[in-house]
């Protein structure tokens, strides 16, 4: 490796040691955040830095401003814990990810299995707009995830993610997703940015976006069939700032556009949504 190239690397590897310490509140609730938001650097600190400690632990609090639910144009704010444990490349625990395992890793790349929660819709969200509606259930959901990073020289991130709820709205949903480190990272801050598609069969689309015939007589809403296929698209930015030794302090920003089917239910006030988290996370 040449000097010229061993510096700007070196520097990268410092800020992505600990920038994957950002995990969202609530981050099962559907929100505008992009899927590769809530590990974002896990893949390049393992490439950087293969030697990794056997555990790593970041906790703390965190807030999030996001709509009350997709299509809303009312927001709230939420506050929760931020966790994310790790044991070497293989397990983990994060209020981003769920609680799983990486089943497959290479230098470059994983394939993982986790669980996690989605908290659903409530009528109680939004009376105004979504009374008469039946209510989604929170509901346990199974996710597949896979991840590679194109090179140490270029180290764009693409990113799969699918997942199916158990309940709720019973449906798939898979996300398509890419970021790479912006300039300016160094040792002590590191920012991410990069798109999103979300795609969901048509199960998930009539939950969250169909109105049947009952919902229909119930709520004054014309009846409306959502049909499968792209849901939205988006864009994120993610950055983290390491205080010192212990604390990290992490945002994450981003934008969706609903398109096709869910832009055009009655459900929908706003296509165009937008979402702001921050954390502070202790690092053991």
């Amino acid at each position: 490796m040449s000097t010229s190239h061993a510096a700007p690397r070196l520097a990268v590897a410092g800020a992505l040691f600990t920038a994957f310490a950002c995990t969202p509140a609530q981050a099962q609730t559907p929100s505008p955040l992009a899927e590769w938001q809530y590990s974002s650097g896990i893949l390049l600190e393992q490439m950087f830095a293969p030697n990794l400690p056997t555990w790593r632990i970041r906790i703390g609090p965190s807030a999030s401003f996001q709509p009350r639910y997709d299509g809303s144009d009312r927001y709230r704010m939420l506050a929760g814990p931020s966790i994310d444990i790790r044991y070497r490349d293989r397990f983990f625990l994060s209020t981003g990810e769920g609680i799983g395992m990486n089943v497959l890793t290479g230098p470059n790349w994983r394939v993982g299995v986790a669980a996690a929660y989605d908290l659903g819709r409530r009528s109680a969200d939004d009376l105004e707009h979504l009374h008469g509606l039946d209510n989604i259930n929170p509901a346990p959901s199974l996710r597949l995830l896979g991840e590679y990073a194109v090179s140490k020289s270029f180290p764009l991130v693409l990113r799969a993610d699918l997942r199916r709820n158990f309940g709720g709205d019973n449906g798939w949903i898979g996300d398509l997703g890419a970021y790479m480190p912006m300039p300016g990272s160094s040792e002590t801050f590191a920012w991410f940015a990069g798109p999103t598609m979300t795609i969901a069969d048509s199960r998930y689309m009539n939950s969250w976006f169909g109105v049947n015939a009952a919902q229909a007589a119930r709520s004054g809403y014309r009846q409306y069939d959502a049909s499968a296929g792209i849901r939205s698209v988006g864009f994120g930015v993610s950055a983290s700032w390491t205080v010192n030794k212990h604390w990290v302090v992490s945002a994450d920003g981003a934008f969706q556009q609903l398109v096709g089917a869910a832009a055009h239910s009655p459900l929908t006030q706003t296509r165009a949504s937008g979402v702001f988290d921050l954390a502070v996370n202790y690092q053991f």
